[in-house]
């Protein structure tokens, strides 16, 4: 028998209950990682989890809803591994290269998430793909980074720039070496977050 929530519509969820609801979860990421996320259906997910497609109903109303909660929870840690680097960081120029190298490491680290956010946060040709708000924008996207360049600025560490501009060609770099990697798994990402780095610094530190 499934364990029902408390008395009230409010109630949190039970141990067993979030359990369940973390089971789902990672099935999904480990679906839509592997398949895409067309071709992850509900009894799929199901099936992955040892679960009916009922008790899937039970703690996801939708394939959206728990496909959401999916891109939720990898969002939400990639977004704890980099505060984190953050906060260990002291300066301007090591926060910026804190950054750069916590944006390649997580995704390095984390093949099957980067595929999730791939596949969720992408048009397919229909333009029918789940959206979450803001995730087409690269002006919101590169916010973060666009704050931390205009940070170095007004220490007088990084020269004059545009920050949204820098920001989406340093965010761009990135992006396409993660792309190619994920194209090319053999391609060292180590190396390449050097380079990334090198590259950034180049492109925004004073040459007095």
């Amino acid at each position: 028998m499934t364990p029902r929530r408390g008395d009230g519509p409010d109630a949190a969820p039970t141990f067993t209950e979030r359990a369940r609801r973390q089971q789902l979860i990672e099935a999904t990421i480990d679906l839509v990682s592997t398949r895409g996320y067309p071709a992850t259906s509900l009894s799929a997910i199901a099936e992955r989890a040892g679960l009916s497609k009922a008790a899937v109903l039970y703690h996801f109303s939708s394939k959206d809803n728990l496909t959401r909660a999916a891109l939720e929870q990898v969002l939400e840690q990639f977004s704890a591994h980099v505060a984190e680097r953050l906060a260990r960081a002291s300066g301007p120029r090591d926060r910026l290269v804190a950054y750069v190298r916590a944006m390649v490491g997580y995704q390095q680290a984390h093949r099957r998430h980067v595929r999730v956010i791939t596949e969720m946060l992408l048009d397919d040709a229909g333009g029918t793909r789940l959206k979450t708000p803001g995730s087409h924008d690269t002006h919101d996207r590169w916010q973060h980074l666009a704050h931390l360049l205009t940070e170095g600025q007004q220490a007088g560490v990084f020269r004059e720039f545009d920050p949204q501009t820098m920001a989406l060609a340093i965010g761009g770099a990135i992006d396409g070496v993660i792309a190619h990697w994920l194209a090319h798994p053999e391609f060292d990402l180590d190396p390449a977050a050097a380079e990334l780095e090198e590259f950034t610094l180049n492109a925004i530190e004073r040459r007095d």
